[in-house]
């Protein structure tokens, strides 16, 4: 990291200039130099931090600038639905596209840090696979996910639905839901529980699945994981649903929504 060298070579400097220009001993020399690495740290630190969060903040405001737009158009519809399902499917898609490609042009911007911030790299794979997922360009997203941090429940469920579209096998699915389910808090692992017993009962492991859910209600008190759970437990495989982890869950692509177009009623005088 460029500001950790940086800094080293500073508070060399300054070490070694106390020691040659006030003759101090090693104790004052290493005290100042330390000092000034230290400070510089902290300088180059603040300054850092208030460039990449406005470079990121630059990518959100494409982000909610877009997602307005289609919010209001979606509201339009309700006072007067277009054509069809179909079609207005296909409309947000592309207007999705259009402020999400418009996102990413704009991470770029933060490619310039990487240098100076420890994990920037990754924290930008990161931002680029998540909004890669929205426009499900799965090419792209393979290619991050091995650059990206896994560190937090969203993207994790994440890499969990693409092994499943990947068809990987269910011993690797468990090993990564084992090794990421462990370390989160309680109600943290509601999707990637929700996620993981759906996968289960898609392969037809339904004694799996109920296990899972089990284990998993022991930290969480999910009312769509108890709903499932209760399922399987009376044998009521076909009432199974992650319908009520709402748009998280349709997020991961495994499953479409139910979308219902208003309908016109008549107005009679």
């Amino acid at each position: 990291m460029l500001t950790f060298a940086i800094g080293l070579v500073l508070g060399a400097l300054v070490g070694g200039g106390v020691r040659y220009a006030a003759d101090a001993g090693i104790g004052w020399c290493a005290f100042f130099g330390f000092l000034a690495f230290g400070l510089f740290q902290f300088a180059v630190g603040r300054v850092l931090k208030k460039r990449v969060m406005a470079a990121m903040g630059q990518v959100q405001d494409a982000l909610t600038e877009g997602q307005k737009a289609l919010q209001q158009k979606i509201q339009r519809w309700q006072m007067r639905p277009p054509g069809s399902l179909k079609q207005a499917q296909q409309e947000i898609a592309d207007d999705t596209r259009v402020f999400v490609k418009a996102a990413l042009a704009r991470t770029h911007a933060l490619d310039r840090f990487c240098p100076w911030v420890p994990l920037m790299g990754r924290q930008i794979a990161t931002a680029r696979l998540q909004l890669c997922w929205m426009i499900k360009d799965f090419k792209e997203v393979d290619a991050l996910f091995p650059k990206a941090l896994i560190v937090e429940p969203t993207t994790a469920a994440m890499k969990l639905a693409r092994m499943q579209m990947t068809n990987a096998p269910l011993a690797e699915i468990t090993k990564f839901y084992n090794k990421q389910v462990r370390r989160l808090k309680y109600n943290q692992n509601t999707l990637l529980a929700g996620c993981y017993s759906w996968i289960l009962v898609q392969r037809g492991e339904i004694d799996a699945a109920f296990r899972a859910l089990t284990a998993a209600l022991k930290n969480s008190d999910d009312a769509t994981l108890k709903r499932n759970h209760e399922c399987l437990m009376n044998n009521r495989v076909a009432h199974f649903s992650n319908s009520g982890l709402g748009d998280a869950w349709y997020a991961l692509h495994l499953e479409e929504p139910k979308v219902h177009m208003p309908r016109t009623r008549p107005v009679y005088r």
